[in-house]
């Protein structure tokens, strides 16, 4: 421990240089701003033409203000450790590694993925504002060569030892929601994780039921609605703790997120009295029903339709990528009212009740029909692509009572959807970490337990390191989200590198173990899988880098 704090010099200095840096990367991004604002909006509007044509170049921008967002904050989590006297070895080894890692692929090109590295030349930043960046002395102070090893190697140590940093949460209700859910996950959840993936069996509804009791499905919802009340600083850490056992328990509070919010924000007094306490309490499970085959992220180009007879609405089409789509009780349908409005202005959102299927008659409602989609990970709760065929939906149950609302009224459920997705790719992301630890610290080659080679204990300090990072990033915009701030950006920013650190995270676990990493009989390869998923759903990273260039740029002009 005295080796690290003598190695990064003092605390004082480690800040000062951690602060200089931070100013650097912003001074960097405003130039690289600039010159995209330049290229993409000349008109002071973001073109769409110019955005697909220079793509990378956009996209490169939103990945770098998600670096300087994710360094800023955690400077922010490092000092709020210091002024309570908790920032200690670990934490400062964190902040040193994880600033000098940050500001070197800011200079010297980040991974917007395995094939795509961003550098600053491609974003137009000049020769001579790049070269000012990489003079700037808290870069060569934080670059230390031994100073990073000794961090990589506490770190290694720390983990095995589960040691991953402190959160320091400020709140005593927040530690004991997390204290009790990790409890939770580690006796209910991961003894049985494994088998439930291998066997991709549906999660036990005695699990279910006992999530309910504990209040994961109203988490969020107000007290007058029946829900706890709590904020999403607590469904993130409720989240992550889950999804740290098993991805699928984890998001199986999604759907009921997202369809409280809706009814919340959105429906009717009738439709809030006769919805959100049963969601609330778990008694109604619902599912989203949103994306069609042919459509995918492209909503505007919708086709499912929903037309009109007498007091119902009959919706004929398909929908594809249904979770938990044969056990709900209810769907949150999206689907085209108006055929011949253009685009987004035709769609409505339904709340379409359905009976609970069965493993012999997974969708027995009259008009719909169902066919399970198998997959690779991200199971417990199945996937389906449902067909419909004059299923019946009675317009009292058009969300808000008003056509052509849909697509907004979604919108404004995407901020959260994106912090909940965020926070459940951490808990991937440390399960990966623990399993790593685990298996290098007992697994022995050459004379030697292999968390003493360096290429091992360096991947498990960056994996603990990033981590620590994107939860960051995603705490504040659970906090922003909580203050009733707009944060799409900062959403969009926690949810895209948080995918990313836990595939990540996942593929250099799985290295770690080695070929009995590829056993189905080891966890990581269910992790592996199912930490694939993260940076497609809710948002495809591509997807999600363009709303956030869209959103900066937009907030300059």
């Amino acid at each position: 421990m005295d080796q690290i704090v003598a190695n990064t010099s003092t605390t004082r200095d480690l800040f000062a240089r951690a602060s200089a840096g931070l100013e650097a990367a912003e001074r960097l991004h405003e130039v690289t701003r600039g010159a995209l604002a330049a290229l993409l909006a000349p008109q002071g509007k973001v073109s769409g033409a110019l955005l697909e044509r220079h793509q990378l170049a956009g996209h490169g921008l939103a990945w770098q203000a998600t670096y300087v967002a994710a360094l800023r904050e955690t400077l922010a989590w490092a000092q709020r450790l210091d002024r309570a006297g908790r920032f200690g070895a670990l934490e400062q080894a964190i902040l040193h590694l994880g600033f000098a890692e940050y500001l070197a692929q800011l200079a010297g090109g980040i991974p917007m993925s395995q094939t795509e590295i961003i550098r600053p030349a491609d974003m137009g930043v000049p020769a001579e504002a790049l070269a000012r960046f990489q003079a700037d002395p808290a870069l060569a102070a934080l670059s230390d060569l031994e100073a990073l090893d000794a961090a990589r190697r506490l770190l290694a140590k720390s983990a095995t030892e589960n040691l991953l940093g402190a959160d320091h949460l400020e709140d005593e209700m927040l530690e004991a929601t997390q204290a009790t859910f990790l409890r939770f996950a580690a006796n209910e959840i991961e003894p049985f994780a494994q088998d439930w993936h291998r066997n991709d069996e549906l999660i036990p509804m005695p699990t279910v039921q006992k999530l309910a009791e504990m209040g994961v499905f109203g988490l969020t919802v107000p007290e007058e609605f029946g829900g706890l009340g709590l904020g999403k600083v607590a469904m993130c850490l409720v989240s992550e703790a889950l999804s740290g056992a098993y991805l699928g328990v984890g998001s199986l509070g999604t759907r009921s997120e997202i369809a409280a919010e809706l009814i919340r924000l959105a429906g009717t007094p009738d439709q809030q009295g006769r919805f959100m306490a049963g969601i609330a309490s778990g008694e109604i499970l619902p599912t989203a029903v949103f994306t069609e085959p042919d459509t995918g992220s492209d909503l505007g180009s919708l086709k499912t339709r929903a037309v009109r007879v007498g007091d119902v609405y009959k919706v004929y089409g398909a929908k594809t990528w249904i979770t938990h789509g044969a056990r709900s009780d209810l769907m949150t349908l999206l689907v085209r009212t108006d055929p011949n409005a253009p685009g987004y202005q035709g769609l409505s959102m339904l709340l379409a009740e359905k009976p609970r299927g069965t493993d012999e008659n997974p969708f027995p409602a009259e008009g719909m029909a169902g066919t399970e989609i198998p997959v690779l990970g991200y199971r417990g709760m199945k996937e389906y692509e449902i067909t419909f065929d004059g299923f019946e939906v009675p317009v009292a149950n058009l969300l808000g009572g008003v056509e052509g609302r849909g697509f907004k009224q979604l919108m404004e459920t995407f901020e959260s959807a994106r912090i909940q997705t965020a926070a459940r790719a951490l808990g991937v992301a440390r399960n990966a970490i623990e399993l790593a630890a685990h298996y290098a610290e007992g697994r022995n080659q050459f004379g030697k337990t292999i968390q003493h080679f360096p290429r091992v204990y360096a991947k498990l300090a960056w994996m603990v390191t990033e981590t620590m990072m994107a939860r960051q990033l995603t705490y504040f915009s659970a906090r922003q989200k909580d203050a009733d701030r707009r944060c799409d950006i900062e959403a969009g920013m926690a949810k895209l590198l948080a995918a990313r650190v836990a595939w990540s995270n996942a593929d250099c676990a799985l290295q770690i173990h080695g070929g009995n990493g590829y056993a189905v009989e080891y966890p990581i390869s269910r992790v592996l899988c199912d930490a694939r998923i993260l940076s497609i759903f809710e948002g495809a990273a591509e997807i999600q880098a363009q709303v956030i260039v869209r959103g900066m740029l937009g907030r300059i002009n």
